[in-house]
């Protein structure tokens, strides 16, 4: 409907982006992996427990959604905050010293993460898309995406920083001294700093969720006299319905693989950031600083993705997509000093285009009775790519450095680096153009993918 009403005077949508803001942006974040090993964890402990966070995220992704569209998306984003605050408050008190106790904290720490991101993956944005379609426009979906990943751009920066300073015992240290304090900040005290931080944002992320109410046609009254089992046996039929609808809606699945196939790998490539910094000459004491300086591409790209969602089908946009995905590939190969930021810059912009474009394509085409679940099963499809892709990762990685130890005994670590990700490219070559030829066979008759908009 046509409406002169601003997304942005309507509450539910100014609580949808400051609970982004406030669930995503972690000050703990630019200090991720030394702040497990600074508690006494091992490398290998760190990696066994990223493992059980992805795979708590897989098993619960699709049912969360299904659950979201029965009793409603509030009660699943309440959860969700309730759930974050969790997570701190256990890692924010628990005694140093026992490494047993220690390991089981953050144990269950991850499995709680991984669960609020589930919970929170396609609920949150599914009410406020039908908070559109009820009260104001879903056309006006973009500006809402737009400003929501300004917001987050804007929380990542201050997150980045202030969560390394504070981080930092020196740097603590001298604020404090310079306010006239005379108390000394040890590792062990500061350390916990970004968490302490973070679990004040859990705090406002559980009044965001609080304040929020789903729309009028998902005010799932009859679900809150159901029975516990009656609500699950509804939210199984609301999964296999959105499977079922998603498999023969082309459309919907051809977003979803593209979005997969961007995702996945872009993905990948940011969580090995650090080590390709090292590997084009850049100190570490800038990697902070260039995180902060990638973040602001969130005030560009989302404005670039707005207009071309209005200007360009999404055809075109998948093949843009493509282009910036690949440059950004090939130019990572060349690990040039410095100017290897610039190929960096482009796979940070693909993955903010590829989160832009999915939620647009799919939330115009899902109607409001399975958004959160439909959206659950596109999260459930980026998390099992990108587990797939780091099992594959992991295994080029220990073939190739027994084969650069022969040659090269003395930097296997960097030279099976350099060429596990010389295999990026043709990997994604090979998988677009199974996607590109299962899109243009199952496409082939139906014209939505040819429209703007």
């Amino acid at each position: 409907m046509t409406t002169t009403v601003s997304p942005f005077s309507l509450l539910n949508i100014r609580l949808f982006i400051g609970l982004r803001v406030l669930f995503n942006c972690r000050f703990y974040y630019p200090v991720f992996t030394i702040l497990f090993l600074d508690y006494g964890l091992t490398i290998e402990q760190f990696a066994l427990l990223n493992t059980v966070w992805a795979l708590t995220i897989v098993l619960t992704e699709v049912p969360s959604g299904a659950l979201a569209d029965v009793v409603g998306r509030k009660y699943l984003l309440v959860a969700t905050a309730v759930l974050m605050f969790l997570e701190m408050l256990l890692i924010a008190f628990v005694p140093l010293g026992n490494g047993t106790l220690i390991f089981w904290a953050f144990l269950v720490n991850r499995v709680l993460s991984g669960l609020a991101e589930a919970l929170a993956s396609g609920a949150d944005e599914a009410l406020a898309y039908d908070t559109l379609v009820e009260e104001g426009d879903p056309d006006d979906w973009p500006r809402v995406l737009d400003i929501q990943m300004q917001a987050k751009a804007l929380g990542t920066i201050i997150a980045m920083i202030v969560g390394a300073l504070v981080y930092d015992p020196q740097s603590v240290n001298s604020a404090l001294h310079w306010l006239g304090f005379q108390a000394e900040v040890t590792q062990q005290m500061s350390m916990r700093y970004p968490i302490y931080l973070t679990l004040l944002l859990s705090l406002g992320a559980l009044v965001s969720s609080l304040m929020m109410r789903d729309p009028v046609v998902l005010q799932h009254s009859s679900a809150k006299e159901q029975s516990f089992f009656a609500i699950l046996w509804q939210a199984g039929g609301k999964t296999w319905q959105a499977g079922a609808w998603i498999v023969r809606t082309p459309f919907a699945l051809a977003v979803i693989l593209f979005g997969m196939c961007y995702d996945h790998v872009l993905r990948m490539i940011v969580t090995m950031t650090s080590q390709y910094f090292r590997l084009i000459e850049l100190p570490e004491a800038s990697f902070g600083l260039i995180g902060a300086l990638f973040a602001c591409l969130g005030f560009v790209i989302p404005k670039l993705a707005h207009h071309m969602v209005h200007r360009y089908t999404s055809t075109r946009n998948a093949f843009y997509l493509a282009g910036i995905a690949l440059a950004a590939l090939w130019g990572l190969t060349g690990f040039t000093p410095y100017l290897g930021l610039l190929p960096m810059a482009l796979v940070y912009s693909g993955m903010l285009l590829t989160a832009f474009f999915t939620s647009h394509y799919l939330n115009r085409l899902t109607e409001s009775h399975q958004r959160a679940t439909v959206l659950s099963f596109k999260g459930l499809a980026f998390n099992l790519a990108y587990g797939m892709i780091g099992v594959l990762f992991a295994g080029l990685m220990q073939h190739l450095r027994k084969s650069a130890a022969a040659s090269q005994p003395d930097l296997p670590e960097a030279q099976a680096f350099r060429e596990a990700i010389s295999w990026f490219p043709w990997y994604t070559l090979c998988v677009l153009g199974l996607i590109v030829c299962f899109a243009a066979w199952s496409l082939r008759k139906t014209e939505v993918h040819r429209k703007a908009g």
